[in-house]
């Protein structure tokens, strides 16, 4: 069910607003298609954006890293953060190199990441990261260890104040510019994984199983 969400003045989009998407569950689409996001934030007075994977449960965020991370140990005592995440659709191309483009969606997500550090919820959080990567791979593994979980330190950021953008379709050109003798279109871009490679170590050998041979990140409806 859709879910408009008010946008604040830091989430407003102002340059080509039309294309500004409020609604959690599209967010939550794009969220849930993507793996990888770039988080921002400032440490004595200096900016870092770092990629880092991610997971979603519910309306919360989880990233993960070493506890010893200058940017989880950093992003612990509070600092505001800027997490985003975007997907690329396509390259479009029009008839004048200004007017070139691409089909893309993308999140932006501001807020205060916390610790979680309850053993239960962050032993959850981490299911969650895994499962949101390769569906079906954490019941297949080991889980962590004691030590393990003790070098891990797992941030929560609420999915509160945020905003989508989306552009698609074919190429906007000037109307002048529409005679040009030359191709214009869409590229359409995909991700697509490859067949697995087995570890050479695996002893005794063992059958690929579905989840790594029917992996994809395809768009889903809705």
């Amino acid at each position: 069910m859709s879910q408009s969400s008010t946008p604040t003045p830091r989430t407003r989009v102002t340059r080509e607003p039309e294309r500004a998407v409020y609604d959690r569950a599209v967010a939550y689409q794009i969220l849930d298609e993507g793996f990888l996001c770039h988080v921002g934030f400032v440490v004595d007075g200096q900016p870092f954006v770092i990629p880092t994977s991610y997971g979603r449960k519910g309306d919360d965020l989880y990233i993960h890293g070493s506890a010893a991370s200058r940017m989880l140990r950093n992003l612990d005592q509070g600092i505001p953060v800027c997490l985003t995440v975007t997907l690329v659709d396509g390259l479009v191309l029009a008839r004048s190199i200004f007017n070139h483009s691409m089909n893309y969606r993308s999140v932006v997500v501001l807020g205060t990441a916390v610790a979680v550090n309850d053993p239960q919820e962050k032993l959850a959080a981490l299911r969650a990261l895994s499962e949101h990567i390769l569906p079906g791979r954490w019941t297949d593994v080991r889980r962590p260890n004691e030590r393990e979980l003790k070098a891990t330190l797992v941030m929560r950021l609420p999915i509160e104040e945020f905003s989508a953008k989306v552009r698609q379709g074919p190429p906007v050109d000037d109307e002048e510019d529409y005679r040009f003798p030359t191709w214009a279109g869409v590229i359409p871009l995909t991700t697509v994984a490859g067949g697995p490679i087995g570890d050479p170590r695996l002893e005794p050998p063992r059958d690929v199983p579905a989840y790594a041979l029917e992996y994809s990140r395809r768009r889903q409806a809705g």
